[in-house]
């Protein structure tokens, strides 16, 4: 419960630093003149190569292929994720397709395409006492399968902005920062996983670190070309109530298909935490290996940020209430 309650602090204080990144942002913004000192976006390119090379070195290969055989389940949370959440951002493509909103709906339409995020849906299963197993299984593999669906459901949207030529340069960031690294993390796994096992706070640390930083550097760019004069403060209501909804009815539909299949009770637990949650991580990364242009990226970061924010809030809550109704149940069985 200690251990628990510790992450949950943890998680706290990442929001407010994330909070404190964008003011700092508006009163120290990052100009290019500062490259000279330090090269930010150098370091941040740099940080995310060595994050996907410790994701890779972090999976457990093992515990992949230990859990495959509930396939039902997995089928269930990665179709969540990557099927049924796009196409609820998909039924409002319709009214802003050719308006001045269809950045806005892109901006959430690629929230709507990430992977579900590791720590957290791992923690918040147990802590509600579901299939954990299940819970690192799915969402190691989602981490794995967004390599491909997330550059895949944008580029629908993302080829008619684009500049020529510029699809090609994306597959080459993906592999060069992304599928390389992993790759290389799962070769050298065997040789150094006690090493990523005894410094695993300080691996955790530093991924904090270089999203800290790509908002900073996302903001500072937004402030020092002053996009937030254009974006009105309805935007912020839209993007809060949107991201809102995706979660509460992809969660239903979860919970209504896993009631229907018969699931037991801890997969149900699982299928709903895990197939209704969006990495910040990955949805940091993207944001500069698709590339988004510099005018829109923040416009693109505040729905994963608003949604990491809540999910962190909410699906605590959630997952003690759930775990606490269990406890009672299980007592009222006993007496």
């Amino acid at each position: 419960m200690k251990l628990m309650t510790t992450i949950f602090s943890k998680q706290n204080v990442f929001l407010l630093l994330l909070i404190v990144m964008v003011l700092l942002a508006k009163l120290i913004p990052f100009h290019e003149s500062y490259n000279q000192y330090f090269n930010l976006a150098g370091f941040i390119d740099w940080g995310i190569a060595v994050i996907f090379l410790l994701y890779g070195l972090k999976l457990n290969l093992k515990e992949v292929v230990k859990d495959v055989s509930n396939w039902k389940l997995h089928l269930l949370i990665q179709s969540g994720t990557f099927i049924i959440f796009p196409l609820l951002a998909l039924i409002f493509y319709p009214f802003a397709k050719d308006s001045e909103y269809f950045n806005l709906w892109l901006s959430v339409f690629f929230l709507a395409s990430l992977p579900s995020t590791v720590s957290s849906s791992v923690v918040m299963v147990s802590i509600a006492k579901g299939n954990v197993t299940s819970a690192i299984f799915n969402a190691s593999i989602s981490g794995i399968i967004g390599i491909i669906m997330t550059p895949l459901l944008m580029s629908f949207f993302l080829t008619a902005n684009s500049e020529g030529g510029n699809q090609t340069e994306i597959i080459e960031q993906l592999l060069l920062k992304v599928l390389l690294p992993i790759i290389l993390g799962i070769l050298l796994n065997p040789f150094f996983k006690k090493w990523v096992n005894k410094y695993a706070n300080i691996i955790s640390e530093f991924d904090r670190l270089i999203i800290l930083l790509i908002v900073y550097e996302s903001f500072s760019t937004a402030f020092l070309e002053n996009v937030f004069v254009s974006v009105p403060a309805l935007v912020f209501v839209v993007l809060a109530f949107s991201v809102i909804f995706l979660f509460f009815t992809t969660y239903f539909i979860l919970k209504l298909i896993a009631t229907k299949l018969k699931f037991k009770p801890k997969d149900i637990i699982t299928a709903t935490f895990c197939g209704s949650k969006k990495s910040l991580v990955h949805g940091s990364l993207f944001l500069l290996v698709l590339g988004i242009p510099n005018d829109q990226k923040v416009l693109f970061l505040l729905p994963v940020m608003i949604y990491h924010s809540f999910q962190l809030f909410y699906v605590s809550w959630l997952a003690s209430y759930i775990a606490k109704k269990s406890a009672v149940v299980e007592v009222q069985e006993i007496i």
